[in-house]
């Protein structure tokens, strides 16, 4: 087996680990966006590993559990050192699939992850984050639990996903957080009012998900293309909404056809051109996918560019919000 590549890299926090300029999500790979093909899944996991990437993003509750092990399939073999897994829990399912609300009273938060560590055959997790804000559990007391398994070994960063700003200094006051992940694209630009400056501010670095808001703005979805996953539920990609967005994406398409690039090659650079301290996640779950992903890193954007950009697709064009009005309900970065 050759030696991965390397990619230049960007510090989670000023706290958190080094890691390439780009992650993996690899939620599409075990739900939410309908048939997958496991074998194609590993695969891409490797590729990104071979071209560079490093830091890989699951959810124990992807799949119930078969994310991690899927991660695990994909690792073995592999140097450990090459990745930094960065883990999600919390989240309740059901054996049929459904959602049941959110635990991270410490005693679920230790039982939620000797299960993951078991499924990832691992000894440690790189980045442990609750997935959404408990409101029954102060989070001082999710954030204390998991620095008491960082002073054990088994955890060696805090995260959190998905927090507003006032959150965000609690739990910081406990203990350092190293990153924040929250969906961040050209059309889910809230964080940058209020909880954007205050990461920086305390030194919170933030991995970006949703940067082609779930292939909506890819270049890829076409006005015939019925959403028949749960994206078939978000108000984006429904209706008029959908023929509204699908109109700024037309226009991102002309803007990236004047750079020689593609759609969604420019809509990441523009995520990554936010900062050093901002690491777009993408969810790409085939190989040729991943490689339109990994040509972004060439793109290089200029401040005309950026008015261009932004002007294809205004702060605020976007038609229908991220989720619907009950997952809405549930993010503490949305109040």
């Amino acid at each position: 087996m050759t030696a991965p590549a390397s990619l230049p890299t960007r510090r989670l926090g000023a706290t958190g680990p080094s890691v390439s300029p780009i992650g993996l999500g690899l939620m599409g790979m075990s739900d939410l966006y309908g048939p997958t093909d496991e074998a194609e899944s590993i695969a891409t996991i490797r590729a990104a590993l071979d071209a560079g990437i490093t830091l890989l993003d699951t959810g124990d509750f992807y799949g119930m559990g078969h994310n991690e092990l899927l991660l695990r399939e994909a690792l073995r073999g592999r140097d450990r050192a090459d990745a930094v897994i960065s883990v999600k829990f919390g989240v309740l399912r059901g054996p049929d699939g459904s959602w049941n609300g959110v635990d991270t009273r410490p005693v679920a938060i230790k039982n939620a992850l000797a299960y993951s560590l078991r499924r990832l055959g691992t000894d440690h997790v790189d980045v442990y984050r609750p997935a959404r804000l408990d409101p029954a559990v102060p989070i001082e007391e999710t954030v204390g639990a998991i620095a008491d398994l960082v002073t054990a070994g088994h955890v060696r960063h805090i995260g959190l996903s998905e927090v507003g700003a006032d959150t965000l200094r609690r739990a910081h006051a406990v203990h350092p957080i190293s990153d924040l992940q929250i969906e961040y694209s050209l059309v889910s630009r809230g964080i940058e009012d209020e909880i954007l400056p205050v990461a920086r501010e305390l030194g919170i670095g933030i991995t970006a998900y949703g940067v082609l808001s779930r292939g909506l703005i890819s270049g890829h979805w076409s006005p015939e293309r019925s959403a028949t996953d749960f994206r078939g539920h978000l108000p984006r990609f429904n209706g008029a909404n959908l023929e509204r967005n699908l109109a700024l994406v037309e226009a991102l398409r002309e803007v990236a056809a004047d750079k020689g690039v593609t759609v969604a090659q420019v809509a990441i650079a523009w995520v990554a051109a936010q900062g050093d301290d901002v690491v777009p996640l993408v969810g790409a779950r085939r190989r040729d996918r991943l490689d339109e992903a990994l040509g972004s890193r060439t793109v290089v954007l200029d401040e005309r560019d950026r008015a261009a950009i932004e002007a294809a697709v205004p702060a605020g064009a976007v038609a229908g919000e991220r989720y619907d009005a009950a997952q809405m309900a549930h993010l503490d970065s949305e109040k």
